[in-house]
């Protein structure tokens, strides 16, 4: 077994984003400072909206596509991507009320001698088809271009990024310092097959894809795709796992592959219409970075208390029963079931689930919010462990 401490640091990555949080931290906070994402002030001089950009993308879910194409020849994988980068800004952005008016501008680095055009295209037109299908649900995504750079001397593989522009009406924000004692949180599940997806959705997301790569699947992945992970990481560290790419994932009728490589689920058909409903929203986070104990740095004098959350899904079980990851660490680098959470009141709480179930999307009350004595923390009980972050 890995030192637990160490078995996602020891990969090169950081669960809990210490450094970026101690590098930004004397910067300004935008016109709603408690806010999930940044809100700066309306580019075209309206006092009564502002706006947001957000950059983010795959992560080295891109390294896991790469390496079933070299083992298919199927470039799906480089299609599936682009909904991943996509989602993982604009789901941020559904956090701020922002749920149409999108705009977004795409950037792809790769290695030219390994990844070839026909992988290009087909994240192109996976984002052209992402923005499809959202304009089915009254989401609307405008594609802005963006880049292709041949960047070997840099990238192993490809990286898919992308970055995104929307404007709201200050009324229409929703601001996380208004999460407060007597809230519920309610989790939108991660898994399963949500009425807009064509497949099971093992609910990887776009977050701890290192962690997930390395801790599943076999050795002989080291071997033979070295470009895939750093030099600075250590071969011992790479593809430690006891699955074969293709193999069946317990608990599922999936390969191991395919369930990591699940197109990161957006909830923006079910926010919505959430919106156009006017539940009332408290505040709204995005379990990505930091995993169930993200929550833990936003609000002010908050107690977070998670106590019952999903029966844990087949692809987190297999990472528990690696055995080479802390489970306390493990609810900082995973979703472990759900990837949205909303505060708001009991009440208003029926309503959501309500919603979220008609788009075939799971959805029921984790937890609830106290307040502290003066410092913000969670505590996660699940499986009869209790975890204080």
């Amino acid at each position: 077994m890995s030192d637990n401490k160490s078995a996602y640091a020891s990969r090169g990555v950081s669960a809990t984003k210490d450094e970026v949080h101690a590098a930004i931290k004397h910067q300004d906070k935008g016109v709603f400072p408690g806010a999930f994402c940044k809100l700066v002030a309306d580019p075209a001089g309206d006092e009564g909206y502002c706006a947001a950009f957000h950059a983010d993308g795959a992560g080295t879910k891109s390294a896991l596509a790469y390496i079933k194409y070299r083992e298919t020849g199927d470039v799906s994988a480089f299609y599936d991507i682009a909904q991943d980068s996509a989602v993982m800004n604009m789901d941020d952005l559904l956090c701020i009320g922002a749920s149409k008016g999108f705009v977004m501008s795409n950037t792809i680095g790769r290695n030219a001698h390994r990844v070839p055009g026909e992988a290009i295209a087909a994240v192109i037109d996976g984002y052209a088809g992402f923005a499809e299908k959202m304009a089915e649900y009254g989401v609307d995504i405008i594609m802005a271009g963006g880049e292709t750079a041949d960047v070997g001397d840099l990238v192993g593989t490809i990286i898919c990024d992308s970055t995104f522009f929307v404007r709201l009406a200050k009324k229409d924000v929703v601001d996380c310092d208004n999460i407060k004692p007597g809230d519920v949180i309610v989790g939108l599940a991660s898994f399963g097959q949500a009425s807009y997806e064509d497949k099971y959705n093992a609910g990887m997301g776009s977050n701890g894809l290192t962690a997930a790569r390395h801790l599943l699947l076999s050795h002989k992945y080291a071997d033979k795709y070295p470009e895939t992970y750093s030099a600075t990481m250590g071969k011992d560290n790479a593809y430690v796992g006891k699955y074969d790419a293709f193999d069946t994932l317990p608990g599922t009728d999936v390969a191991v592959i395919d369930a990591i490589l699940s197109p990161t689920r957006t909830y923006a058909p079910i926010v919505a219409e959430i919106f156009r409903q006017k539940v009332d929203v408290h505040g709204m986070i995005h379990c990505t970075g930091g995993g169930q104990a993200k929550c833990k740095n936003f609000g002010k004098n908050l107690h977070y208390i998670k106590d019952d959350l999903f029966d844990r899904p087949p692809l987190f079980e297999a990472f528990a029963e690696s055995g080479a990851i802390d489970e306390k660490e493990m609810y900082q680098v995973f979703n472990m079931g759900h990837r949205m959470e909303l505060y708001l009141s009991r009440e208003d709480a029926e309503k959501v689930i309500e919603i979220s179930r008609s788009f075939g999307v799971d959805a029921k009350i984790v937890g609830r919010v106290e307040e502290s004595d003066g410092k913000n923390k969670v505590t996660l009980t699940d499986r009869g462990n209790t975890f204080v972050y």
